[in-house]
């Protein structure tokens, strides 16, 4: 039970160890929320065994390690334990778990693994174990195209990205309350009132309909609710952009947190944008620019058959967070960058065809992209950017 020594950037599409199948015990998991159901390849054995367990990662473990004494009863010496499940619900901290049990754990993207493509195909988790091995077995191999894995994030790592997904769920929801304030005035006929106010609460009771008619009862305790959870939501959010920035400032150079500072010195870029960079991509190590384009999805997906050539747009397979933002981002970065050689760039290529704007305003958050990594990662300021100074 020793992990792979060789090691490589980010390169999940296929296995670099060597594979003894006499000396290796494969394991795959269909997960779901009552159950996994564990099918193995245990060395000497014939058949493949299925077992059916309760979510107990003790009672797995002992399941592996009755396999691995029925390989060794055969006399094979099980020196490696390879263990997949797909990505999901479930989250990374099985695989963090078998690993500090000394087991070989990888997590496939779910999306990699292929199926048969009958209108009306056959799918049990028996089926799907046996999709899944037959994947995981040829990644194993080390050859392209049979799944690819995704990197398991210490809980560290994972913790770190919470206060930026939370500010945005936060944001979200201070929204649609103030979209909802803002139908029942509508509906009422008030026009002119502005729900963000601290003090818009205490003021309702002095608002009239254009009846000249105060709120109704039940319609004004609901707008009371919804503008106090507003207060609270607001204070949340603050209270998060507070604790990032103290944050910041007791660890200014130690790890993502020089990342952090680095881009918020570029003048378009605040904290919050920056944060969410470099806990979300740039602080991952990234094989080369191209990963980093197709990890946030802003690449290309081609359709080509024959004569037939066009792209279906983005190909959305990447981070979704991460791609929403950049787009924002480029256009920011057009207001706030208008003589750096991106800028330019743009505006050469949209001069005579303004309706390319939308389209071209993807490659430019995904060239900027670029551009922030190689800042983030090696220093090097993107041509005519300007910087704040540093603190």
């Amino acid at each position: 039970m020793t992990k792979p020594k060789t090691k490589n950037v980010n390169d999940f599409s296929r296995c670099l160890d060597p594979l003894d199948m006499d000396a290796t015990l494969i394991a795959v998991i269909e997960m779901s929320q009552s159950s996994w159901l564990v099918a193995g390849i245990v060395p000497g054995v014939e058949r493949e065994p299925l077992k059916k367990l309760a979510i107990d990662e003790h009672a797995l473990l002992n399941l592996l390690r009755r396999w691995r004494a029925e390989a060794e009863k055969q006399g094979h010496r099980i020196t490696r334990i390879a263990v997949a499940f797909e990505a999901g619900p479930d989250g990374f901290w099985l695989a963090r778990w078998l690993a500090a049990q000394g087991v070989e754990a990888h997590v496939i993207h779910a999306s990699s693994v292929a199926v048969t493509r009958e209108h009306r195909r056959a799918k049990t988790d028996r089926l799907d174990t046996g999709l899944l091995k037959r994947g995981f077995l040829g990644w194993l191999r080390g050859e392209r195209g049979h799944c690819k894995t995704v990197a398991v994030p210490t809980l560290a790592e994972e913790d770190a990205k919470r206060p930026s997904r939370e500010r945005e769920k936060l944001v979200g929801e201070a929204s649609r309350i103030i979209t909802r304030v803002k139908a029942a005035f509508v509906r009422l006929g008030i026009r002119g009132f502005n729900p963000k106010l601290k003090a818009a609460a205490m003021r309702l009771e002095t608002l009239r309909t254009p009846e000249d008619e105060p709120i109704p009862p039940n319609t004004l305790a609901a707008l009371k609710r919804d503008l106090e959870r507003h207060q609270i939501v607001k204070k949340q959010i603050r209270e998060i952009e507070q604790t990032r920035l103290d944050v910041l400032t007791q660890a200014p150079e130690k790890g993502p947190h020089a990342m952090v500072r680095l881009l918020a010195r570029v003048i378009g870029v605040g904290v919050e944008t920056a944060d969410m960079l470099v806990q979300e991509v740039l602080s991952r190590t990234m094989r080369d620019r191209r990963a980093v384009g197709r990890y946030a999805g802003l690449t290309g997906s081609p359709d080509e058959s024959g004569a037939k050539r066009r792209d279906k747009g983005l190909a959305r397979s990447g981070n979704a967070r991460v791609r929403h933002g950049m787009i924002q981002l480029a256009w920011r970065f057009l207001l706030f960058q208008k003589d750096s050689a991106l800028a330019q760039w743009y505006r050469q290529r949209t001069a005579d065809a303004p309706s390319m704007r939308k389209t071209l305003i993807v490659a430019l958050a995904r060239k900027l992209l670029i551009a922030l990594w190689r800042l983030a990662c090696d220093g090097v300021v993107p041509e005519g950017v300007r910087m704040r100074p540093a603190a």
